[in-house]
């Protein structure tokens, strides 16, 4: 299993939107992304750290691999 980089809900939010993702509010401590193709919204918590269940649930839900999300957040 492929290991997950750890980082925070704005650098999650940061990499989600290079890969075209858009913010489309935000309520609390809690992002909201969307993505005029895909069906799904994600939920990014805005934390000093994603805990690696809910990071890989959120690439999941993007339709992404842990490789390609790793490979957007080294190139940001």
């Amino acid at each position: 299993m492929p290991l997950l980089p750890v980082v925070s809900g704005r650098e999650v939010v940061q990499v989600f939107a290079g890969l075209g993702w858009q913010v489309a509010r935000q309520r609390g401590s809690h992002v909201i992304l969307i993505r005029a193709d895909h069906m799904a919204t994600l939920s990014a918590p805005d934390h000093k750290e994603v805990a690696k269940g809910t990071l890989r649930s959120l690439i999941r839900a993007a339709g992404l691999t842990v490789e390609a999300f790793a490979a957007a957040a080294e190139k940001r």
